[in-house]
C-alpha cells in the first residue's frame, strides 16, 4: 500500500523499472569501483551498504540514495564523475512508478483537489506523522527506502509554498484525527500544522464530520487537477497501482462527487475552529 497515500509508495523493496540513466550510473560506479581495485564486497563495507544493495546499484536496478552518491564519490575519489552522473538520474526516488506522472503534472497545475478517507495526504503530512505510517508499514522498511521517501514527501510539499497562485483544496474525513497514528503528540503537530497552511490564501481544508452519514465520497479517495490549458484530469489509487483518468466524462463525475462533498463536509471556517478544538481537547 502507498501509506503517504500521494504515491510515496512503501512498497518494501521493490525494484525500479531499469533506465538507461541508471544503468549509466551504475557503469560510472562500477568503472571507478574497479580502478580502485576493489570487489563488490570490499566496497559495500567501506560505503556503509549492503551487497545486494551495491550490486542493485551497480547494475542499474535501484536509485541510489544522496548519502550513497556523496559516501561513493568520497571513497572512490571520481572527481565529481558519480556525483555528476547522479544529477542526470530520470527516476526519482520515494515516489512509486504509477505516482510520477501525476506528481509532474502537479508542478504546473493550477487548482488541486484532494478527497480523502484513509490516512493524511502525503502534502499535507507532518514529520512524525509520517514516521508513524513508515513505523507501521508491512512489510518493514529499510531506513534507506524511509530517508527515499521523507525525501520525496518534503520536495512536493514545496508546491504549497512555491505555487502561490495554485489553488490546494483539501478534504479530510474526521476520523482521521481520531485513529490516534503516532500518539497524541503527532496528533497535536498535524493539527498544528493543519492550522498553520490554511492561514494562506491558496490553500483550504474542509472536513467531513462522523455526523455526516451519507456523502458523495463513499465510492473512495479521489485526486482531481486543472492544468494551465485548464483541462481537468483525475487520479485514483490502490493498494498497490494508480490510475490515471482522463475520459472527460469519468473526471466530470469526479467533480461532481466533490463538488457535492464541499457542501456536505464542515465549511473552511467550521473546519478551522474543529481543529482548534480538538487541538484543545474539547473534540
Amino acid at each position: 500500500m502507498t501509506y503517504d497515500t500521494d504515491g510515496a509508495t512503501g512498497n518494501g523493496g521493490a525494484e525500479p523499472e531499469v533506465t538507461d540513466s541508471l544503468k549509466g550510473f551504475g557503469e560510472v560506479v562500477k568503472a571507478f569501483r574497479r580502478r580502485a581495485n576493489l570487489t563488490q564486497e570490499e566496497f559495500a563495507h567501506v560505503v556503509g551498504y549492503s551487497l545486494p544493495t551495491v550490486a542493485s546499484i551497480e547494475q542499474g536496478r535501484r536509485f541510489p540514495s544522496a548519502s550513497f552518491v556523496e559516501r561513493a564519490e568520497e571513497v572512490l575519489d571520481a572527481f565529481g564523475a558519480i556525483r555528476g552522473a547522479a544529477k542526470h538520474l530520470s527516476r526519482k526516488p520515494g515516489l512509486a512508478r504509477w505516482f510520477r506522472q501525476w506528481a509532474e503534472l502537479e508542478k504546473s497545475a493550477i487548482t488541486l483537489y484532494t478527497y480523502e478517507c484513509r490516512v493524511v495526504p502525503g502534502l499535507l503530512q507532518t514529520e512524525k506523522y509520517s514516521a508513524a505510517l513508515h513505523s507501521a508499514h508491512l512489510p518493514p522498511l529499510s531506513d534507506e527506502q524511509i530517508e527515499d521517501q521523507q525525501r520525496a514527501r518534503a520536495e512536493r510539499q514545496q508546491l504549497l509554498h512555491q505555487r502561490p497562485n495554485t489553488t490546494f483544496a483539501f478534504i479530510l474525513e474526521e476520523h482521521l484525527f481520531h485513529r490516534g497514528l503516532g500518539g497524541e503528540e503527532a496528533r497535536q503537530e498535524l493539527l498544528a500544522h493543519l492550522i498553520e497552511l490554511v492561514q494562506q490564501r491558496n490553500i483550504t481544508i474542509q472536513i467531513m464530520p462522523l455526523r455526516q452519514g451519507e456523502h458523495a465520497g463513499l465510492q473512495g479517495s479521489l485526486h482531481l487537477l486543472e492544468t494551465p490549458e485548464n483541462k481537468w484530469l483525475g487520479y485514483v489509487e490502490g493498494q498497490a497501482s494508480g490510475l490515471m483518468l482522463t475520459d472527460p466524462k469519468v473526471v466530470s463525475t469526479l467533480k461532481l462527487r466533490y463538488a457535492r462533498m464541499t457542501s456536505q463536509a464542515l465549511s473552511a471556517k467550521d473546519s478551522l475552529s474543529l481543529m482548534q478544538r480538538m487541538m484543545r481537547g474539547e473534540a
